[in-house]
């Protein structure tokens, strides 16, 4: 596997940028410089994160998601986030 985490990357398993190997190998996501542990997507290229709204779900049972841009950064979590 790269050292580096995907330039995107889904928590659904519907999406065609899930990847269960990934995912259980821990992916952390900085955004904006602050640690977001509700990202449901994101994609680096683009600048943005899906986030959870609570408990909140469509009318299909899926978690209602918000997307906000920024600067997005991330890191696998067994190693720790670079500092700036």
């Amino acid at each position: 596997m790269s050292d580096t985490p995907p330039d995107r990357l889904s928590a659904h398993p519907k999406s065609p940028f899930y990847d269960e190997a990934l995912l259980m190998r821990g992916v952390g996501i900085k955004f904006n410089g602050e640690e977001k542990t509700n990202v449901d997507e994101y994609c680096v290229s683009e600048g943005w994160i899906r986030v959870s709204v609570g408990n909140k779900v469509d009318r299909k049972g899926n978690p209602l998601t918000l997307k906000l841009e920024g600067k997005v950064e991330p890191y696998f979590k067994s190693e720790a986030p670079e500092e700036q």
